[in-house]
């Protein structure tokens, strides 16, 4: 059993695009988002027709990798969850291959790659059943909070 996703990262709704973890280890994570109809921008993308936004798939990804990195912070890798958020700081290579609907539950799969100097590159894709919806490469760095004049 996985602890709820907001005990890990400070993502809250409605910005908050994981619903559980599914699985993980120590190379990736898998976790799971259902898209529910009733998200405030399917009425605006696209009304009558709504399709989820790729950048929110994008998002809920970037969201996985911030639970993979903080489930290795809590396990004692780098140090403690509260010193820190996850950041992105690259992506690339993002790849669009079908639509996600209003209802569609998704896997979300986030694999570390490699790490160095405070970064972890790591890859992602989101699957809807045995469909691959996106593939994404991406860079995270666990950094300690800044106040913000």
């Amino acid at each position: 059993m996985f602890p709820p996703v907001t005990e890990l990262i400070p993502h809250r709704p409605p910005f908050l695009f994981v619903d559980e973890i599914v699985s993980a280890d120590a190379d990736g994570l898998i976790a799971r988002k259902t898209w529910r109809a009733d998200e405030d921008f399917y009425k605006g993308h696209y009304p009558g027709s709504p399709i989820t936004p790729g950048v929110l798939l994008c998002e809920s990804v970037f969201q996985a990798g911030a639970l993979f990195l903080a489930r290795a912070v809590a396990a004692g890798g780098t140090g403690s969850a509260s010193a820190g958020v996850p950041l992105l700081v690259k992506i690339s290579d993002v790849r669009f291959r079908q639509p996600v609907y209003p209802g569609d539950t998704v896997t979300i799969e986030v694999k570390r790659k490699d790490a160095m100097g405070g970064f972890t590159m790591m890859s992602g894709t989101v699957r809807n059943g045995d469909k691959r919806i996106l593939s994404v490469d991406f860079a995270v760095a666990w950094k300690a909070p800044q106040a913000h004049a």
